[in-house]
């Protein structure tokens, strides 16, 4: 696998490389600019191959692998799902945050830029300098309201979660959002509330992760393949669950805000930051 590296017209940077896919976008001076994407560029070529070397152990429970993890993306990783670990999280649950988070770093070090932002396929980390802000969308299906991000907020990641997302989930959610101080933060914390998301029902079908991906991390733990038609009770049931452990995780610092929906409804577990649905929503 080689590593694609391609600017879009509109001056974004896109990388790839494997499974990881950035989208990058930098606000300020040309020369900054420049100078910002070539740092992103020089350092995303070590990133999947470290990653892979030490695969095995991001893949287990997060309180085996913190000691062993000598990466910095892995690092990040485990760092950020280590509030989790009563409840059964491996490193992996912050994966995508933590390569936004990481790749933030090296594309601002050095220099002066108004803004920034990495997005990894929606779990996306934020750079503003003082008086800056970003309007970042929130998605289910569609555009379904936004967030204000500012300078003087402490929110510099935003991730999603849900059972049809790229990865599994234990909950029924649709999709879980969640502002937090970083990506890899609010990816680990979007993927708990996600779990918590959930019901039984006859209209909800679930399988073992291993039986969809034999080199899942959460092996013979069931996870939601589909959500039929659901009673509104049970509905409002799992959005109250979710919610409370929204609630939990904000009263503890490790969220600011959080946004579920399920089935078309949604609840929000409102922070500091302004967080509004859209009429639709």
């Amino acid at each position: 696998m080689s590593v694609v590296a391609a600017r879009f017209a509109d001056g974004r940077l896109h990388l790839q490389h494997g499974p990881i896919d950035l989208i990058i976008e930098a606000f300020g001076a040309a020369d900054e600019v420049e100078c910002a994407c070539r740092q992103a560029v020089e350092h995303f070529g070590d990133i999947l191959p470290t990653l892979v070397g030490e695969l095995a152990v991001l893949r287990r429970p997060v309180a085996e692998a913190y000691p062993l993890l000598q990466g910095p993306v892995a690092r990040r990783m485990a760092e950020a799902v280590w509030p989790h670990r009563a409840a059964f999280i491996t490193p992996m649950a912050a994966v995508a945050g933590a390569v936004a988070d990481e790749m933030l770093q090296a594309l601002v070090h050095g220099r002066t830029l108004d803004k920034a932002y990495v997005n990894d396929g929606g779990d996306i980390a934020i750079h503003l300098a003082p008086g800056q802000s970003l309007r970042a969308g929130i998605f289910a299906q569609e555009l379904d309201g936004a967030a204000l991000l500012t300078h003087e907020r402490p929110v510099r990641g935003i991730a999603t979660s849900g059972w049809g997302g790229r990865s599994f989930s234990l909950g029924i959610a649709d999709s879980v959002t969640v502002l937090a101080s970083t990506a890899a933060a609010a990816d680990a914390a979007a993927t708990m509330i996600a779990n918590e998301v959930n019901a039984d029902h006859s209209a909800i079908e679930r399988r073992p992760a291993y039986s969809l991906d034999p080199d899942s991390d959460l092996g013979e733990l069931l996870v939601t393949v589909a959500v039929g038609d659901l009673p509104q009770e049970i509905i409002d049931a799992a959005l109250d669950r979710g919610a409370a452990e929204a609630r939990r995780l904000r009263l503890c610092g490790l969220i600011d805000s959080a946004a579920l929906s399920l089935r078309g409804h949604w609840l929000i577990e409102a922070g500091g930051t302004p967080l509004a649905l859209s009429e639709a929503g």
